[in-house]
């Protein structure tokens, strides 16, 4: 059973659409992790063009007549992402005889304690051959993963003309085929709660299950916020015959996006059940899982296969990063934010990047920007926020929503649509005149409702803008979704500089009054629960009292 060898001890998550959906041509070849959105394909044909043609590779559009196109515009993006990789690390280990930059750079981003590390400068300072450090470099050096995330909640219906189409061609599902059918070997990350049928779906790709050696070509990440969901959803997977490879717990609000916040849970206290509870985790899915597999007449792994257990959100320095690690025994630490402000790791738009290089704590605020109800990380000054403003202020709010990744909402129409989308926004307005209501607390009303902003398009212009790309249907403003933690960093920062800040090396905070990871945490959750106390128009009961601050105080 394969055990990947892992050289960094932290890894780069999703970061919007656009973020980090370049990230792995730019630093999997140099042995880090990281993340890319697969859920907007009109966006992901746009970046598939520009790679072939920057790599030298053909391209041919696959354009909506074609059959499955969705699907089959992420499998072709993901197979040249791969391609592209491969290229740069075979020419990243061809280069010993010349002494490679990339490969100089290789080792000196790992930390000081690596065995990796120390081998190769023994094999040099000994000179070695070229031909045993060839061997050498193609044995022990590995890539970082090129991992996808899918929003399981992001599996709304797609529709041919009135006619819409089967199951299978919702959102998610659609991303979910795209990866399964690619080239890649690595994982996808599923975030945002349980999709039964979602999941379900996912036992239909050989990819998924184990090989009769117990590998597993596509591994199964799972984003939870506590011990109770994973072991859940782990035993859901198992029943299908289905392995979650790897437990990532994110900080429900210290992070950034989208921020799931727990009941009060906080994230020392899931950490460590985690860490007492693994043992429990993995035997009681393990025997799930071979059950499953031996009805299904599948490969059973002799042995539990590997789980790995990371977490993000918040972490700002090498202290924290390296507490994580041994506290809890953790395999990775997702350090987020920081790498908007590294261009050598991140597609940011020069105008987005000025405004979260000089963020301040007060910038940094939990929004009702998104569509899906779900309060979502932002800061003061994005361009999208200026429009969505504007265009709210001159009386034609909303948006003309092109892409309709984001439409649930049926309160007005059988047909689903967005809820910052100008049709719904008008319909909800006329449904707000009729109410007997005063100039503020229409006022207070209208705010509410224009408060939402068209993310499809937001979170995607980033890369297209840096890459000079058509931005014809996103036009050009840009939404963001940074975590609290950016404040804490200012300016521009080569990967050097970050990874040797991460591995505490040098330090690159702004100010030496940043509070730790946990302590923010817990103003947040506090700062949380006035705003929810702020809301109500009725006096709080003793019971609402006792359940949503006693019990998980």
């Amino acid at each position: 059973m394969e055990n990947k060898k892992t050289q960094h001890t932290f890894h780069i998550p999703v970061m919007g659409l656009s973020y980090t959906i370049d990230s792995p041509i730019k630093v999997a070849h140099l042995g880090i992790s990281s993340v890319m959105s697969i859920m907007e394909h009109n966006f992901i044909e746009k970046m598939r063009e520009f790679y072939s043609k920057k790599f030298n590779f053909p391209y041919e559009p696959i354009t909506s007549k074609i059959k499955d196109f969705r699907a089959k515009r992420i499998t072709s993006y993901l197979d040249l992402v791969d391609k592209i990789v491969k290229i740069k690390f075979e020419s990243l280990k061809n280069s010993i005889a010349e002494k490679g930059e990339e490969l100089e750079k290789y080792f000196d981003l790992l930390p000081t304690y690596s065995d990796l590390k120390h081998r190769f400068n023994e094999m040099i300072d000994n000179n070695g051959s070229l031909t045993e450090i060839k061997k050498w470099l193609n044995e022990n050096l590995t890539v970082g993963d090129i991992d996808v995330n899918i929003m399981t909640k992001l599996d709304g219906e797609n529709y041919n003309g009135k006619e819409k189409l089967p199951v299978e061609h919702n959102h998610a599902h659609v991303a979910i085929r795209g990866f399964a059918n690619s080239t890649l070997k690595s994982s996808v990350v599923l975030s945002a709660g349980m999709n039964p049928r979602l999941f379900g779906y996912m036992e239909n790709f050989e990819d998924f299950y184990p090989d009769s050696e117990g590998n597993f070509n596509k591994k199964i990440i799972l984003k939870v916020s506590d011990y109770r969901s994973a072991i859940i959803q782990g035993k859901f997977f198992a029943k299908k015959g289905l392995w979650i490879s790897e437990y990532r717990i994110e900080s429900g609000l210290n992070c950034g996006g989208h921020a799931f916040a727990t009941d009060g849970y906080l994230m020392g206290p899931i950490l460590e059940e985690f860490k007492n509870k693994k043992e429990e985790l993995l035997t009681t899915t393990y025997g799930i899982l071979k059950d499953a597999l031996t009805r299904k007449n599948r490969h059973v792994p002799s042995i539990t296969p590997q789980v790995k257990l990371t977490a993000q959100g918040g972490v700002g320095t090498a202290n924290e990063h390296e507490f994580l690690l041994e506290n809890y025994d953790l395999d990775s630490v997702g350090w987020g934010s920081p790498f908007l402000l590294v261009p050598e790791v991140t597609s940011v738009e020069q105008n987005t990047f000025e405004i979260l290089s000089r963020a301040k704590e007060e910038d940094l605020y939990l929004s009702g920007a998104s569509p899906l109800g779900v309060p979502f990380n932002n800061v003061r000054g994005s361009t999208k926020d200026i429009e969505r403003t504007k265009l709210a202020h001159s009386g034609n709010p909303g948006s003309a929503c092109p892409k309709k990744f984001l439409t649930f909402n049926r309160e007005f129409t059988e047909r689903p649509i967005c809820t910052a989308s100008s049709q719904y926004i008008n319909l909800k307005l006329e449904e707000i005149k009729k109410e007997d209501l005063s100039e503020e607390e229409f006022k207070i009303k209208y705010n509410k409702l224009t408060e939402k902003e068209c993310l499809c398009n937001g979170l995607s212009n980033s890369s297209l803008l840096v890459n000079n790309l058509d931005v014809k249907m996103e036009g050009t403003a840009v939404s963001v979704c940074p975590g609290p933690n950016i404040a804490y960093f200012s300016g521009t920062f080569s990967l050097k500089e970050m990874v040797s800040h991460i591995y505490g090396k040098m330090n690159i905070l702004n100010t030496e009054n940043r509070p730790n990871l946990f302590i923010k945490e817990l103003k947040m959750y506090i700062d949380y629960l006035n705003d929810k106390f702020s809301e109500m128009t009725e006096p709080i009961s003793d019971k609402q009292f006792s359940s949503n601050i006693l019990i998980h105080s």
